[in-house]
């Protein structure tokens, strides 16, 4: 025994009343009774890998105390008191703590282990706490019906309980959800991003100055969200007018309507600041939520007499007889595809409406399937060159490009073909023949429709570059037989096929005695 009680006081663990009077039963008992009973003893010497230490048993005891339900409200046990063998209630604070410390070097498997050695059977004749309650269970939680809640039941009812302390927090925290910020310091939290209420601020000139304080924060944001506020709490009439003294903020909240599509109170915002041509432009641009397109048409022909610039009344007008052309158009090829006796609709289907399309894209389409219709129709491409005053540069580029996509080479030379007042022909092109030529070869034109291009450049240097680039040979040999460099001459014989026309035409120039060469 004397032994057994050593061992016990070296393991550093002080003794709760049940051990003492265990220990007093264990006394008369025989050396291979305490031989055994001190070999199963529940308690063990501190290990570094002790993972019951008494501070997460403290932390564990103090978040199970706090999940607890209002059990002391039990309607049969009102008028008793439970307490432990020390006299303390049990589940206060201290009387868990005290619970949790003397039972921190123990395991629920231990337990159950010592219990099925028998190890502490004569226990079974001590007195037992008559509390209901154990530590435990609380930190198992809610597991089966009738067992108490978990943390995160007790918080998701109310009311509930806090049995332990709540920890510090700064006295700043407590301050974000009061309503006595004024307008500098609610500005100042609006930009830092915390959640701030603004309802506090219910008279004008409140409203006014927070305004103020946002605008002088150069924050965007902060003034939008502040005009956000101001707009929903505040009179069109007064928000207007106070807007029109405060340029800054104005310009925030046109932006703000303009990218939420609120082109109602937009358009009483620009009829209260008499801003005609912003009024008209806000109003035209209702256009592009109508898809139906006799609808928008309409609507067009409305925007024609709105007050615009001269400029922006020329482009309204020419919309609204672009779509009216353009639905015509539509109309008449939709009926000639279906019918399917048109060669040019067969060869190639249309891949997508003419609606709505831009006037170069009409002008395209006009010259890829209606090229050769009389002037006097609405889908003539010559008609849409005069109606909308379209430049000769961009028209025979569209043309151009339309043309030699259909691989139509005759109309691209008729196209570049030109007569003087005398009869003469003369080939002359707005756009510069070397676009001419990049636009040939990337319509896969063929090698002598390129060379009869590339020869109408001007400058040589570029010349011989495009003659290079698409292989034209002989623009090449005859551009430096013109320029009498026979060591050109010579070095571009390398490039050619060997016994090709190109290298007996080379060698025939090099043997002339006629050419008087540089060098």
């Amino acid at each position: 025994t004397t032994t057994g009680l050593i061992l016990f006081f070296q393991s550093g663990r002080p003794l709760g009343a049940g051990v003492r009077l265990g220990l007093g039963l264990r006394m008369n008992r025989t050396k291979g009774d305490e031989e055994e009973y001190w070999n199963s003893s529940k308690f063990k010497a501190f290990t570094f890998d002790d993972e019951d230490d008494e501070l997460s048993q403290l932390k564990e005891s103090k978040r199970a105390v706090n999940s607890l339900r209002d059990f002391v409200d039990d309607d049969d046990d009102d008028d008793l008191e439970r307490v432990s063998w020390s006299g303390e209630p049990v589940g206060s604070i201290s009387w868990s703590i005290k619970e949790t410390a003397g039972n921190s070097g123990s395991t629920h498997e231990g337990r159950e282990q010592l219990k099925s050695r028998n190890s502490f059977s004569s226990y079974a004749q001590l007195p037992k706490p008559t509390s209901t309650y154990s530590l435990s269970s609380f930190f198992r939680g809610r597991t089966r019906p009738g067992s108490f809640q978990s943390l995160s039941d007790a918080l998701s009812d109310t009311p509930a309980k806090s049995y332990a302390p709540e920890l510090g927090r700064p006295k700043g925290e407590y301050r974000d959800y009061s309503n006595d910020w004024s307008p500098s310091d609610t500005v100042r939290r609006l930009r830092k991003g915390k959640v701030c209420s603004l309802e506090r601020f219910r008279s004008l000139q409140d409203k006014l100055q927070l305004l103020e304080e946002a605008v002088s924060m150069h924050d965007g944001n902060v003034i939008t969200a502040v005009l956000i506020f101001l707009k929903r709490t505040l009179s069109k009439e007064i928000l207007f007018r106070e807007l029109e003294v405060r340029q800054v903020a104005l310009r925030h909240l046109i932006h703000f309507l303009k990218e939420i599509g609120d082109q109602k109170l937009l358009l009483d915002l620009f009829r209260f600041l008499d801003r005609t041509e912003e009024l008209a432009l806000s109003h035209y641009r209702e256009h592009l939520n109508i898809q139906d397109p006799d609808k928008r048409k309409e609507f067009l022909k409305t925007c024609v007499g709105l007050p615009f610039s001269a400029e922006d009344s020329a482009h309204i007008q020419d919309h609204y007889m672009l779509l009216e052309r353009q639905i015509i158009i539509e109309a008449i090829d939709r009926h000639l595809e279906s019918a399917g006796q048109t060669e040019i609709f067969r060869k190639h289907p249309r891949k997508a409406s003419i609606l709505n399309m831009p006037l170069v894209t009409t002008l395209f389409y006009s010259c890829f399937y209606h090229y050769t219709e009389a002037e006097g129709t609405f889908s003539s491409p010559v008609n849409l060159k005069k109606t909308f005053k379209i430049p000769d540069k961009q028209y025979v580029l569209t043309a151009l490009a339309a043309r030699a996509k259909l691989r139509a080479w005759n109309d691209v030379d008729a196209l570049f073909t030109t007569k003087n007042w005398l009869g003469y022909t003369k080939k002359r092109a707005p756009i510069g023949f070397h676009r001419v030529v990049e636009i040939l070869h990337k319509n896969n034109a063929p090698v002598q429709i390129l060379q009869e291009y590339v020869n109408l450049v001007e400058d040589v240097d570029t010349k011989l570059n495009l003659a290079t680039k698409f292989k034209c040979h002989d623009v090449v040999i005859d551009t430096y037989r013109d320029l009498k460099d026979r060591q050109q001459l010579l070095a571009y014989r390398s490039k050619v096929d060997k016994g090709s026309a190109e290298e007996e035409k080379i060698d025939a120039l090099l043997s002339s005695s006629q050419i008087r060469w540089k060098n």
